[in-house]
């Protein structure tokens, strides 16, 4: 089945554009990878940003949008990325960078079109893990920029995974969410000595 990429909003486009035809940009954003490739570079794979700011012991607390994420790729590979965010004024270029979740990202994209149900392809960052996931939204026809993980969603564990938690394995939330509240919910604290 197709995996599904929600459209990205068209200013947020445009600023990555506007960021790749700007030699001061690429030159400045210290990618290597970018600066040294041959060829045109385009955003592909637009991809939503949702952060999980905080996971209670009662579970997930309601993501929110952070920003859109495009792949750039030069030839046949994806050499960096860049990131939008929305401001008071509208979209606005964040930064472009490189490192080992591109390639992630792009592994877990291509085992998710393998995948017998179709799914909406989003990120979903949790800060408490220093951990991104590529969030598989039940709902192909939802908005990209709004919701919460359904109970059957599925999460990709992108690598680098933190300690214990397989990266590229799928997760339906409702398994992998006791995992991350467990992992970042405080244990009881020892008693000090009087």
């Amino acid at each position: 089945m197709p995996l599904h990429v929600p459209p990205a909003p068209a200013p947020a486009l445009r600023t990555v554009l506007t960021a790749l035809g700007s030699p001061t940009a690429v030159r400045e954003a210290r990618t290597p990878s970018l600066r040294l490739a041959q060829g045109p570079a385009t955003p592909e794979l637009p991809l939503p940003v949702h952060v999980l700011d905080r996971i209670t012991p009662e579970g997930a607390s309601a993501t929110r949008l952070a920003g859109w994420r495009f792949l750039i790729r030069c030839g046949e590979r994806a050499v960096a990325a860049a990131d939008t965010m929305l401001t008071a004024d509208g979209w606005a270029f964040s930064r472009f960078f490189e490192g080992p979740y591109i390639a992630a990202t792009e592994h877990a994209v291509r085992q998710a079109e393998t995948m017998q149900q179709p799914y909406q392809a989003r990120l979903l960052s949790v800060p408490e893990l220093y951990m991104l996931t590529l969030w598989l939204h039940g709902d192909c026809t939802a908005d990209g920029a709004t919701g919460h993980p359904a109970a059957t969603d599925l999460l990709v564990p992108l690598a680098p995974a933190p300690p214990g938690i397989a990266a590229h394995r799928p997760h339906r939330v409702a398994e992998l969410l006791p995992v991350l509240t467990h992992r970042v919910t405080p244990g009881p604290l020892l008693s000090s000595p009087a």
